[in-house]
């Protein structure tokens, strides 16, 4: 395994692995797990995905500031970078792309993605210009790495929505992956974020599953939307964000008579943690 924080070491350890131009090349192909690191079981499954998708995987390691708020957690994420090392080895990743911000973000940079209108609503409501950070550092990475393959988790429904946007607009040579949702046995997804709950908060962070799987059980929008909301409202310690049933590819709204595939989302804090989780069913 080669761990590399510039743009200099990603070449080397590219021609260190034999990695060409991409399938069309005859040489070998590679496929990125872009991480914030904090790694987990989830993380594992999207490496594992990237196995099956390329000869050879990167994962990459980076703390992204500009998907971060001003009073949001960046300061206090959870990085822990040589156990993330370890998972790498352990499941056979080629590259570990690790960069510093100085080597993704020059001084005076002035040039980023715009995430559009679709950056705005559901989860960018909440957190304004997120998105535009989501893009604007996947592309960055994509430039750098030179992928083939990309694979993101479901679980971060919105920005693999967005992702794959990009990729449509700007012409952009990755092949995108969704990648299912990994759960812990009790139904709560796994995300970095799960180690700042207190036990109480853990017990309450479960009425987000709980919630998705009641509304999916229904078949018509204005049930599913019902169903799900008197679990999240049976639960006070619970603050919602937002709970929607929206379209996969532009996350509007659906309205109470579609029918056909639609995600239905949640975010909500508990105690000072704020989680999200999707579900995908199909209505009518």
């Amino acid at each position: 395994m080669i761990v590399a924080d510039d743009h200099a070491g990603l070449v080397k350890a590219r021609e260190t692995l034999g990695i060409g131009a991409g399938a069309l090349s005859g040489a070998g192909t590679l496929a990125l797990v872009p991480t914030m690191g904090a790694l987990h079981e989830g993380h594992r499954s999207l490496v594992r995905l990237a196995r099956e998708r390329a000869d050879q995987v990167a994962v990459s390691i980076f703390v992204n500031p500009l998907q971060f708020g001003p009073a949001e957690d960046f300061s206090r994420y959870p990085r822990t970078f040589e156990a993330d090392l370890e998972i790498c080895r352990a499941e056979g990743v080629g590259i570990v792309f690790a960069p510093s911000a100085e080597e993704m973000y020059p001084p005076g940079r002035q040039v980023g993605v715009s995430a559009g209108a679709m950056g705005s609503i559901v989860e960018g409501e909440f957190r304004p210009g997120h998105l535009d950070g989501v893009l604007t550092v996947v592309l960055k990475l994509f430039n750098l790495v030179r992928p083939d393959v990309a694979v993101f988790g479901q679980k971060d429904a919105q920005q693999l929505a967005m992702i794959r946007r990009m990729v449509a607009d700007l012409n952009v040579p990755v092949t995108v992956v969704g990648a299912p949702t990994v759960r812990e046995p009790d139904g709560l997804a796994l995300s970095s974020r799960n180690r700042y709950l207190s036990p109480r908060d853990r017990q309450v962070a479960l009425a987000l599953s709980r919630a998705l799987t009641e509304g999916s059980a229904e078949h018509a929008a204005t049930r599913v939307r019902r169903a799900a909301r008197a679990v999240l409202d049976a639960e006070p310690s619970l603050a919602l964000d937002y709970l929607v049933l929206v379209d996969p590819a532009t996350f509007t709204e659906v309205g109470d008579d579609h029918a056909g595939e639609a995600i239905l989302a949640v975010a909500a804090r508990v105690g000072s943690t704020r989680l999200i989780d999707n579900v995908t069913l199909t209505l009518g």
